[in-house]
């Protein structure tokens, strides 16, 4: 895996990605912390609410970004996000009030829905071939679990010098960083024309080709499942650990952690067996753990009363973890496999985007609901939740999901370009099939 960081392009952007995602992880404990420092027990309905907000605009910036912004300026833009995602991490010590950290998150996030997509896109340019690119992916999977896995753990060393406000300065300084490998990175030039039409238009191709391609939208519904274990851990894991297991602030940065080496597993050993494994295998097994690590959790919480311990806990997180990167790593590799060249950054967009819908329902569920009702049926409603997204997934992502599909076109004269250009046998032809101006929907 580590063979293609000898790729000059991608070894600078994984570094940016790394440094930033530090950052970012030092941020959710702190935050998490600020929360709890401001709303103590009902720390859970504000980061539900905070990162329903995040959710909010990316749901609605994100498909903007790739459609937007021209490959001759992504790398003034992506160093210009992590200059503002810089700054906003730099106030958020010095807010007193709930509605100044809903402020500041909008901002910090507005600038990351622009960045992600934007960087997504740019993988599969630098790195064409399969092999690599799903190296890539793993390795940048790798590279988000250290938000979940060496960040927490470096906040609990931090936090034994400096109290939770320092660990907003180590978030600014991971956006700076980010930004000065970016400059330092050469951008691969663009030779295909970009898609006609609006930035609008743009964003809309890539939700509809997203949408009309029945793999991908298995996908969004994993994604769904993904979002329900994810969030029970990310919003309630302060509660949890503050509240009944009466745990500090370095505890919960190692709670969070647990989750973290749970996926850093898993996704070490994805690119063999996806090799080996179809990804619809892979991903609706992972998507089978996270359903029972979710009912167990539920079980196990009315069973103790909601005195969880960590016995219980620290394993639990860690399944969750494990399943959660089963299900989100492999997805790069559906989109890839579903649109052209030239629609790419779009449609890594529009999962963005449509993934991000996923996360708006399940944030404020486990957060309010935790608060309002109580953390046990918050883990039943998110068990539904990750039921139901297996059950959409396993319906409409069809078993026999080949790249190359026979369809015909009785719209086209037979001398169309794209018929002379097939070999048409009783009015059949076959090829790589992907949604596009020509191929309006899959074929039954």
């Amino acid at each position: 895996m580590l063979e293609i960081l000898r790729e000059r392009t991608f070894r600078r952007l994984f570094g940016a990605q790394v440094v930033a995602l530090v950052g970012t992880g030092l941020a959710t404990v702190a935050l998490a912390l600020l929360a709890y420092d401001l709303a103590g027990a009902q720390a859970g309905s504000v980061l539900g609410t905070a990162l329903a907000i995040k959710m909010v605009v990316y749901v609605t910036l994100a498909p903007l970004a790739g459609a937007t912004v021209p490959p001759r300026l992504r790398k003034a833009v992506l160093i210009g996000l992590d200059l503002v995602r810089a700054a906003a991490a730099l106030m958020l010590p010095f807010v007193t009030e709930i509605w100044q950290v809903y402020v500041l998150i909008a901002l910090l996030q507005s600038a990351s829905a622009c960045f992600t997509p934007l960087f997504q896109s740019l993988i599969p340019e630098i790195l064409p071939e399969e092999r690599d690119y799903t190296r890539a992916l793993s390795l940048s999977r790798l590279a988000y679990d250290l938000e979940s896995l060496l960040s927490p753990a470096i906040a609990a060393a931090l936090l034994t010098m400096i109290s939770f406000h320092g660990l907003f300065a180590g978030t600014s300084a991971g956006f700076i960083a980010s930004a000065l490998l970016v400059m330092a990175t050469t951008f691969p030039v663009v030779h295909a024309a970009r898609a006609a039409g609006s930035p609008y238009a743009r964003a809309l191709r890539g939700m509809r080709i997203y949408l009309h391609t029945p793999r991908l939208r298995g996908l969004l519904a994993l994604n769904l499942c993904a979002a329900a274990g994810g969030a029970m851990v990310f919003v309630n894991t302060v509660v949890i650990v503050r509240g009944p297991l009466q745990g500090g602030e370095r505890e919960v940065a190692w709670a969070l952690a647990a989750f973290g080496a749970g996926s850093m597993a898993v996704a070490l050993l994805l690119p063999k067996l996806l090799e080996r494994i179809q990804d619809r295998s892979v991903m609706l097994g992972a998507a089978s753990v996270m359903v029972g690590a979710l009912f167990a959790a539920t079980g196990l919480w009315a069973a103790t009363q909601g005195r969880l311990g960590w016995a219980l806990l620290i394993p639990l997180w860690c399944v969750l973890g494990a399943a959660y990167a089963g299900l989100v790593t492999p997805g790069g590799r559906l989109l890839r496999r579903s649109a052209q060249a030239d629609d790419l950054p779009f449609l890594f967009a529009a999962q963005f985007s449509l993934s991000h819908v996923c996360w708006l329902l399940a944030y404020p569920l486990a957060g309010w609901v935790g608060a309002a009702i109580g953390l046990g049926s918050a883990l039943v409603a998110l068990s539904c939740v990750a039921v139901l997204g297996l059950f959409v997934a396993w319906r409409a992502w069809p078993c026999h999901d080949p790249d190359v599909v026979e369809h015909s076109h009785p719209e086209l004269s037979d001398d169309h370009p794209h018929l002379v250009d097939h070999q048409v046998l009783e009015g059949k032809h076959m090829h790589p099939y992907r949604i596009d101006e020509l191929h309006g929907r899959w074929p039954q």
